[in-house]
């Protein structure tokens, strides 16, 4: 599947939930039913590339930039946290999660970042895409078996990153001269 045709369902389904598509914590969140409504509407095989397309995407924001930001923003360093953060970025659409792997500094801009750095709610990361795109299989295929042995072999023959990517950081989350010189905007908001 191509980026463009990838990242139109991503938007299907943000415009399918109009004005609560960017912020993980509302009540009774609708963008994942929705991704799933969406996907169920493809075919198994077109629903398997979209979840090969989504561990591409999802890698290309292995940055080190990136993990710094989801701790200025949702405290936490954990590998999980940061596959959390990274799913939730791309629920944010693929001009907010480009600008955000080019310079994740841009995410201060964000209505919903700008919520959490004064303690008023709102949260970016999701857990779990993956389960939505497994769940929209289930819908069309009664089963998820197949599913995981096609990705499984696709991901066998792709080269995907050990490491996070681009310019190495001090990983110590308590050097505020480091996020205020690399994320000026974001340390501003969540350090201030």
């Amino acid at each position: 599947m191509d980026m463009d045709a990838w990242w139109r369902l991503v938007d299907m389904a943000r415009a399918a939930v109009g004005d609560r598509a960017d912020d993980r914590e509302l009540p009774d969140d609708p963008l994942p039913e929705a991704l799933v409504g969406v996907l169920a509407a493809l075919e198994p095989a077109e629903i398997i590339d979209f979840y090969v397309t989504y561990v591409e995407v999802q890698d290309s924001a292995y940055r080190h930039s990136l993990s710094m930001a989801a701790y200025l923003m949702e405290g936490s360093l954990t590998s999980d946290g940061f596959m959390d953060f990274r799913g939730g970025l791309i629920l944010l659409g693929r001009d907010a999660f480009s600008r955000a792997v080019a310079n994740p500094d841009s995410l201060a801009a964000l209505p919903t970042v700008i919520r959490m750095s004064r303690e008023e709610g709102g949260w970016i990361g999701y857990e779990c895409v993956s389960h939505l795109i497994s769940d929209a299989y289930e819908r069309v295929q009664g089963e998820t078996d197949s599913l995981d042995t096609a990705v499984a072999t696709a991901l066998s023959g792709m080269a995907r990153p050990e490491r996070l990517l681009g310019e190495e950081w001090n990983r110590d989350p308590e050097d505020e001269e480091q996020m205020r010189r690399r994320l000026p905007r974001l340390a501003a908001l969540f350090l201030d």
